[in-house]
């Protein structure tokens, strides 16, 4: 492949995914020279590496994709209110075709190090097959969920059967039928993958560390009239995203759990408990998040209809967590994924009880029993929102390390700049509104596309944060977790992974407050001229 020369472009962009994608349209508009570095044969970014049986939106399908183009709202039509993942990615291949973006994307290029050079004032980038690039801007689009991580467990390169990481699943076809299958993990991907194997295969071990409170997903086909709908109701939709909590279509209710009586509350968990999506976890009184007695009351609804699914009660038991509240971690939705337990070819073991000592040759040993297996799959999640990061090796102004800057946690001011890193912007970085993921890659994008449109005309070449600005968004964001149950308990959004030398210490790694008051204070700095940033 002819190599370019390496100072011919204005912007480097890591990833094609959903965030790499639009950023390449947008800064296309600015008439920039722009390339994208993949590290997979396609586009894609989560829904590509994420082939796992049974991966899907757990968002509505139409609330998801890109709002950008009337024409692409227009032609594309979901098949299902909770798409699956090879419809998503023939999705985003979809619109990459369609707006021609290929040609400005080098896939099988792996990101290894990113370092600014202060003599020229550009970013040197370098893949892990050797070719170097240099921009004026280097944009992250690496997502905060993309850097798997496989258990600290000894043997795991020993096993003679098939094992895969749910995030990084063969691209051909994989067959449970007459195969015993062990699956280690019950986050959202170990319930989405355990329902899904469940249906046709042999016999099913899950290995269960910590269960998670679990809702229907309540999905189904989208009907000709639906769809109508759907199409015709777009700029409501959008509209509403943009003023919910979490740009989900539910936000929550703004009556308080104990302020309605009983019997109405109960009535409200059950109406709740049968929509489709995230209502019981977004749609829910305004408090179960930050009130104890409020988060019991829904956790003990949540456990009654776990028992109610689950035949064998010492396995329902189990199943319940009883060291976080219902919604104090991500909620994963299901469908019939308790039912799976009542099935006689599936086993839960809990390793709390009997922890797993070692994968052999022929399957894993736990302290009490050994199991053969001709499958395990690792759906043991991410070194989520700083690990992605941290697997580049990013130096910025004399040479500092960005995983040593954030050694004590992540600071950035509003998500998007690190003090120290020149015209590095973070798409969906630490501290940014997540909530639903596409709803605010959009407006992260605009925003960082309307400051470089603004160096453009105003000439400047360069834009770092001012470490006061830095300093203050931080304390701002912690500040704004304070309170909220969930950043008592360690999961991927508190920064904990024991799958990962020294992130077992709770940080602060995500914006908490609401995604309209985000966008308020991003629209702010941009009105008064970005005076937070050093631009020269």
């Amino acid at each position: 492949m002819e190599q370019r020369d390496p100072l011919d472009y204005d912007a480097l962009v890591i990833g094609a995914g959903i965030s790499g994608l639009y950023q390449l349209y947008r800064l296309r508009e600015l008439g920039l020279r722009v390339r994208v570095l993949e590290a997979g044969s396609g586009v894609g970014g989560t829904w590509y590496w994420n082939r796992y049986p049974g991966a899907r939106f757990d968002s509505e399908s139409y609330s998801y994709g890109y709002s950008f183009s009337q024409e692409l709202l227009d032609e594309w039509s979901w098949s299902e209110h909770f798409a699956p993942q090879p419809e998503t990615l023939r999705y985003l291949n979809y619109v990459a075709d369609k707006f021609d973006l290929r040609r400005d994307i080098t896939f099988h290029s792996r990101v290894g190090a990113a370092h600014y050079r202060e003599d020229s004032g550009q970013w040197d980038v370098t893949v892990e097959h050797g070719s170097r690039y240099r921009a004026r801007f280097l944009i992250t689009a690496i997502g905060p969920l993309s850097a798997p991580t496989l258990p600290r467990i000894e043997g795991v390169e020993t096993f003679q059967g098939s094992s895969f990481h749910t995030a990084r699943w063969p691209h051909e076809p994989v067959g449970f039928a007459g195969k015993r299958v062990a699956v280690i993990g019950t986050g959202a991907t170990g319930v989405q993958t355990i329902q899904e194997v469940a249906k046709t295969v042999g016999h099913l071990t899950v290995f269960q560390r910590t269960p998670n409170w679990c809702a229907p997903l309540h999905n189904g086909p989208i009907d000709a009239e639906t769809q109508r709908r759907i199409k015709a109701g777009y700029p409501e939709m959008f509209a509403r995203c943009r003023e919910t909590f979490a740009c989900f279509l539910h936000t929550p209710d703004p009556r308080g759990t104990f302020e309605v009586a009983p019997q109405e509350r109960e009535a409200f968990f059950e109406k709740l408990y049968a929509e489709r999506g995230f209502g019981i976890w977004q749609g829910n009184f305004r408090d179960i998040l930050t009130d104890r007695a409020a988060n019991a009351a829904v956790s003990d609804f949540v456990a009654r209809k776990i028992r109610q699914r689950v035949k064998d009660q010492a396995v329902a038991e189990k199943l319940i967590p009883k060291n976080h509240g219902f919604g104090t971690r991500r909620v994963p939705l299901e469908t019939k994924y308790y039912e799976a337990y009542n099935q006689p070819n599936v086993r839960l073991v809990d390793i709390t009880e009997t922890p797993i000592e070692r994968i052999t040759p022929k399957g894993l040993k736990t302290s009490d029993a050994e199991y053969e297996f001709d499958i395990i799959i690792y759906a043991t999640g991410f070194d989520a929102i700083t690990g992605s990061f941290d697997r580049i090796d990013m130096r910025g102004l004399g040479g500092q390390k960005l995983k040593d800057k954030w050694a004590n946690g992540p600071q950035t001011f509003l998500g998007v700049k690190v003090e120290g890193f020149p015209n590095m912007f973070m798409l969906m970085g630490p501290h940014t509104a997540l909530g639903n993921i596409p709803r605010s890659i959009e407006y992260n994008v605009d925003w960082v596309t309307g400051l470089i449109r603004y160096m453009q005309e105003h000439k400047l070449s360069r834009a770092d944060a001012r470490p006061e600005a830095v300093a203050a968004w931080t304390d701002h964001v912690k500040a704004l977790g304070e309170g909220l149950l969930s950043n008592e308990v360690n999961s991927w959004m508190t920064g904990i992974n024991t799958n990962v030398e020294g992130k077992q210490t709770r940080i602060i790694a995500r914006y908490s407050g609401s995604a309209p008051a985000y966008r308020a204070r991003c629209d702010a700095v941009a009105a008064n001229g970005y005076r937070e940033l050093v631009l020269a």
